[in-house]
């Protein structure tokens, strides 16, 4: 109900107005701007019925410590105040029932006193043996616990806002004073603050006696020498600069970042893929690769469902990720993963209202307990994997909004990060050559700890994160509809599936070649298609070589051509009749034969090196035997733990590559990696770490040499011509006779000449 008295104010569209005079009879009320002093007469059907008009706790509120301020609580109070505020209250308690606990059941010692005993004393009886026990304490001791003005009459109101209030309404008004302000400040200084705070915001950090001078120095050359006077003193300065900007314990780059203007809209987030959030970090746990053994460390991508907080795709790549393994994981989300070896049957799909074996027939297979959707709105930081051309088609391919985090600010995507600590402290911790949160807390040896390689320490976290994360009670994180309730990631999306349903899309498996880079190129009679300076070429492509593409706009008369950067052996082509892919190989590569995987870093060396070696070839075939000197073809066994850190980790990223591009085809390609074969077991200390396929791999290198070798001899000796056989001995004196007498006019003409 409006409080219209005159002298009253009311808030009407946000403005404070002053109550003048109200005529009932007729319906009005005079209005007078508190601000300006400008009269308005106003309906009284149309104040009531205003969204936007309300009393003002300035004139309407009971207390003095709530007109024009918040309501007060008990933590605004300090910790002496709060002994001061339990104290009054078990003084009334004892006036009340006549026990400081006002709990019969519970009394204290030598309760209830005669002069308070319920049974035989009135209220006010006890009320006025309160105040003469309150009146013999002594008259310090009673200033000190603020009860050396207590009445009667002081009792009655305390009880009251008791009643009313609870415990803070015995609290003193003047224990809450309002905040004036600095009083001292004029605008004169207010404006040299506002103006030395954006110069410091640009300029590398100073101290506060360094802003202080500068505030003297802006109000000196502003407003003359005569404003210096009004300057309040450095404390003051100091005290104005923390209230308005804060402490300034922040880094110069952060501040500067947090002070960018924004849109000021925030994303309401109330379903599964609405927000997917992605960030990589280098594991903390050291893992030995296949090829060599040695201990390295791999980079961590998550991707995380912020509503459900489930982890819902993740990738292990050797010393960086790129676009293609980004795109890769976007791809992981929208496809069920399938149930591994060793997984029970408690890890198998289990959200109520789709039953496993129908998602099961969908997919193709047994599908364990993981989320899975297309991605609406992806976010992710400005590092240069994510801020590429390639992986923006992407996600337009998948049709998903970027939403990027603003510059140097991880609260953006804070869940994301947060993950990243709690896997830390609930799996890395417990691994073998964990490494710590940096160096000074690092073991003594963790890369001789090291028991795990990339693929085992890809098995343990999909297992955790199925079988721990998914079923694991979240602490902070609930929905609105239940804040108080327990939940875990895989309830939370149950419940998101019974509001709102699930959308099961799986997609097709082309979906990997839509998600490749595209290039687009012509088509040459007799040497195909030219992508990163190799040829490719196929049986694919016979029917197209003499005719352009029949494609428009951009690309017109293009073929496009999809290529996997991890793996160039191969690059993949669409018939445009059929729809289908084809595989086309790179025409360096020996027919038949095979050759470990590489990727367009070790294309760019190869290339790099022939031009070094002034070799021009007029084939690619003429490349191989620097691809295969590059690949360790001529290391020698002994020299395999003397090559440098460096080339041994170009090698073991390549291998992993090849192998990752092998597992995310759909089908398999007429090149694929060679597997190693079973090794016969060696004595070590350490029998968990993995032997290591580095012979294997040098056996294939060497093959691939052998067959490159055959091949051009086989070539040189098919374009000679083909030499006559060696004439019988005796063969040039069979043409002649040897007693066979010359001419002698024939000798005569010879001699004469």
């Amino acid at each position: 109900m409006l409080d219209l008295s005159p002298g009253a104010a009311v808030v009407l569209d946000g403005r404070e107005w002053c109550v003048e005079g109200c005529e009932p009879q007729f319906g009005r009320v005079m209005l007078v701007d508190a601000s300006d002093g400008r009269r308005m007469r106003a309906n009284l059907g149309m104040l009531a019925h205003h969204p936007n008009c309300r009393q003002s706790s300035r004139t309407t509120a009971s207390r003095a410590a709530a007109k024009g301020r918040q309501e007060p609580i008990e933590s605004d109070l300090t910790r002496h105040q709060r002994k001061l505020l339990k104290l009054r209250v078990a003084h009334l308690l004892e006036v009340a029932t006549g026990f400081c606990g006002g709990d019969p059941l519970r009394p204290g010692p030598g309760e209830p006193k005669p002069c308070y005993d319920p049974g035989v004393t009135t209220l006010t009886q006890r009320r006025w043996a309160k105040v003469e026990e309150l009146t013999r304490l002594d008259k310090d001791q009673a200033r000190v616990l603020g009860l050396d003005r207590v009445g009667y009459r002081t009792l009655i109101r305390w009880e009251a806002r008791r009643r009313r209030y609870g415990a803070i309404g015995c609290a003193d008004d003047r224990w809450l004073r309002p905040a004036l302000g600095h009083l001292t400040i004029n605008e004169q200084v207010r404006e040299a603050i506002y103006a030395v705070h954006g110069e410091c915001l640009y300029r590398s950090r100073i101290s506060m006696r360094t802003r202080e001078r500068l505030i003297h120095q802006y109000v000196r050359e502003q407003f003359g020498q005569e404003a210096t006077g009004d300057i309040p003193s450095y404390e003051t300065l100091r005290t104005a600069w923390h209230d308005w900007f804060g402490s300034g314990g922040g880094r110069q780059r952060y501040v500067r970042s947090a002070a960018k203007s924004t849109s000021g809209e925030h994303v309401v987030i109330h379903r599964p893929g609405q927000v997917v959030a992605l960030d990589t970090t280098v594991m903390p746990v050291k893992v030995r690769e296949t090829v060599f053994g040695d201990p390295v460390s791999v980079h961590l991508t998550l991707a995380l469902d912020v509503c459900t907080r489930s982890l819902v795709g993740f990738r292990l790549t050797l010393v960086s990720d790129s676009s293609i393994d980004i795109a890769m994981l976007l791809r992981d989300i929208t496809m069920p993963l399938p149930m591994r070896p060793g997984w029970g049957d408690d890890m198998e799909w289990p959200y109520p209202g789709l039953p496993a074996n129908v998602v099961a027939d969908f997919a193709g297979h047994q599908v364990a307990g993981l989320p899975f959707f297309s991605p609406e709105t992806v976010t992710t930081d400005h590092g240069s994997v994510y801020r590429n051309h390639h992986l923006v088609e992407v996600e337009r391919v998948l049709g998903c909004n970027i939403l990027p985090a603003r510059v140097l600010r991880p609260t953006d995507k804070q869940a994301v990060e947060r993950s990243f600590g709690a896997i830390r402290s609930l799996l890395f911790e417990l691994l073998h050559g964990y490494t710590g949160v940096d160096v000074a807390d690092r073991g003594e040896d963790p890369e001789a700890d090291a028991d795990l390689t990339i693929e085992k320490a890809e098995h343990v976290i999909a297992t955790w994160i199925v079988k721990v994360w998914q079923n694991r009670k979240l602490g902070e994180h609930a929905p609105s509809w239940d804040p108080k309730g327990d939940h875990s990631p895989n309830s939370l999306f149950a419940a998101s599936m019974a509001q709102g349903g699930f959308a099961m899309q799986i997609p097709s498996p082309e979906l990997y070649y839509e998600l490749l880079p595209a290039h687009h190129v012509q088509i040459h009679h007799e040497r195909g298609v030219k992508i990163g300076r190799l040829w490719y070429d196929g049986d694919a492509l016979d029917e197209y070589r003499d005719e352009p593409s029949a494609r428009g706009g951009k690309h017109k008369r293009r073929y496009l051509i999809r290529s996997d950067p991890r793996d160039a052996r191969s690059v993949f082509f669409q018939d445009p009749k059929t729809h289908d892919w084809h595989s086309l190989r790179w025409k360096g590569l020996p027919p038949g034969d095979e050759i470990p995987s590489f990727g367009d870093a070790r294309v760019r060396e190869m290339l790099t090196a022939a031009r070094k070696s002034g070799l021009k070839p007029q084939t690619d075939r003429e490349l191989l035997p620097v691809l295969l000197d590059l690949l360790g073809a001529h290391a020698p066994v002994e020299s395999w733990k003397s090559l440098p850190k460096a080339k041994r980790t170009e090698i073991t990223r390549d291998d992993a590559r090849g192998r990752a591009a092998a597992a995310d085809r759909p089908v398999e390609q007429p090149v694929r990696l060679v597997e190693p074969k079973p090794a016969a077991a060696q004595v070590s200390k350490r029998p968990m770490v993995a032997e290591p396929r580095r012979p294997q791999q040098a056996r294939d290198i060497d093959n691939a040499v052998d067959a490159d070798r055959r091949d051009r001899r086989a070539q040189a000796l098919q374009q000679q011509a083909p030499l006559p056989p060696p004439a019988r001995l005796g063969e040039a004196f069979r043409r002649g006779n040897l007693f066979l007498l010359t001419n002698d006019e024939a000798a005569d003409s010879t001699l004469a000449e």
